[in-house]
């Protein structure tokens, strides 16, 4: 067993996202149903994480020769939805030591961009704050620029760092996946950082839209995302992610958080990175990948990204067809005072259920396919949920992108989804309670298989990576 500073007891975390569907073509197909106004690339279908062995990957004699890239995650969010594109990166031949992903401490937008709110941040707050990263990323690796990814509101930070906080110097390009460039709904005041009316989208849509010596690409949906719809956009409609003077690609079917987390959407940034296709979308395994992160919370009921310390942390292997625990413990820790959970060497091919524990809290289950690779960026949100006595609560549930029945193969138990609706898919997350004893519930997304275990008077989070 593996051991880092106390030991724990038991449960996981939870992304809390919304709840609803959409009427699409199939998700992730070949970039050939790509569009955009320079060229029509390729896009893969997306893969289930492969348990063969890794394939040998190609890398550079040199890092120096790529640029860093750091990846900026969109309100509410954090690193951890990059990490799927990093492995991608990374199985491709980028060097590890050249992907950064950034942390908002408080990645909710306030109400009102120009007055202070708990646990929220304003647009100059962001600014600084992807401003001071960028400068420690081009320490840290001597590089005299950098390449930006954002994917929604991480789009807002990066085009205001580039006009009005001198980033143009720094940056070499940037990606922006389903920003809402030009506001999401009418009905927004014009204080709101989102309303296209408002002093803080018109200021950078004022002019040109792009920044001169910064290569833009935009990543949008043909007519799935729940921001970019006609009627809601003040003057516009599924175009409104696009930029003027930018490269604006085209995935068809894609959700809003699709556009910044697929094999689809990765495989245009790496073209437009490195001037190549992409030699695979398959995440290619590591023998001994080496598995790290932070446990974060809520404040005030608003999700913050700061770290909350003396969460008791223990990750159980399971058999993968039952669920069901292999024996004691493999990890067990304590949170330290950033909320760091320690590091655990895991098992490529492996099933694990990761359990926290904290005072007055549920606990907390956590089930996921296996982890291929190295990642900083297992956080564990401690999401302000309730269980209920008696029963077991499960969260069936997709940070990195929504659920619809037009296009989506769902089921949890045997049966469809609960709460998976018709339409633009808006939702990631579902809540479902049993009763009885704890047992087996099996859970699938589009090929992607997971077995957790019901718990009565627990809360159980499956949750799917891809």
């Amino acid at each position: 067993m593996q051991t880092a500073n106390n030991p724990p007891i038991s449960n996981f975390r939870a992304f809390g996202l919304l709840v609803l569907s959409m009427v699409a073509s199939v998700l992730l197909a070949a970039c050939d149903a790509t569009t955009t106004k320079e060229a029509t690339p390729t896009s893969p279908a997306s893969p289930v994480v492969p348990t063969t062995a890794p394939a040998t990957t190609s890398v550079a004699t040199t890092n120096s020769k790529f640029e860093p890239i750091l990846f900026v995650h969109g309100n509410g969010d954090s690193s951890a939805l990059w990490l799927t594109t990093v492995w991608r990166f990374e199985s491709n031949g980028y060097p590890r030591d050249r992907l950064f992903a950034l942390d908002y401490p408080n990645p909710n937008a306030r109400d009102n961009d120009t007055l202070a709110q708990p646990n929220r941040s304003g647009t100059e707050e962001q600014r600084q704050q992807l401003s001071a990263k960028v400068n420690e990323i081009l320490t840290t690796t001597g590089a005299s620029k950098l390449i930006l990814v954002a994917q929604s509101r991480g789009g807002n930070s990066v085009r205001n760092y580039l006009k009005n906080g001198g980033g143009a110097a720094k940056v070499d390009k940037a990606i922006l996946a389903g920003t809402p460039n030009h506001g999401v709904s009418a009905n927004l005041p014009a204080s709101n950082e989102f309303s296209g009316q408002g002093p803080f989208l018109k200021d950078l849509n004022t002019g040109n839209e792009v920044v001169e010596g910064v290569s833009f690409m935009t990543i949008r949906s043909d007519s799935q995302d729940k921001f970019a719809q006609p009627g809601i956009v003040t003057g516009l409609g599924y175009e409104g992610p696009e930029l003027k003077g930018a490269k604006n690609v085209v995935i068809p079917g894609l959700d809003h958080r699709e556009t910044g987390y697929t094999p689809a959407a990765f495989a245009q940034m790496y073209q437009f990175i490195t001037g190549n296709a992409p030699a695979t979308l398959d995440i290619t395994p590591e023998t001994a990948p080496k598995l790290s992160g932070l446990v974060t919370g809520y404040e005030s009921a608003v999700a913050t990204n700061k770290g909350v310390a003396g969460v008791n942390f223990a990750i159980y292997e399971l058999d993968p067809t039952t669920g069901n625990r292999q024996g004691a413990a493999v990890y067990q820790t304590t949170s330290t005072a950033d909320g760091s959970w320690g590091s655990f060497t895991a098992k490529p091919t492996a099933y694990y259920e990761i359990v926290v524990q904290t005072a007055n809290q549920p606990t907390r289950h956590f089930f996921r396919s296996p982890f291929p690779r190295s990642t900083p960026y297992l956080h564990i949100r401690l999401y302000p949920d309730a269980a209920v006595a008696g029963k077991a609560v499960i969260y069936y549930t997709r940070p990195r992108g929504y659920v619809s029945n037009s296009r989506d193969k769902h089921s949890l138990d045997g049966k469809p989804v609960p709460g998976v609706r018709d339409g633009v898919p808006t939702d990631s997350s579902f809540r479902v309670e049993y009763e009885g004893v704890e047992r087996s519930v099996p859970a699938m997304l589009n090929g992607e298989k997971i077995v957790g275990r019901a718990i009565p008077g627990d809360v159980v989070y499956i949750e799917f990576t891809y």
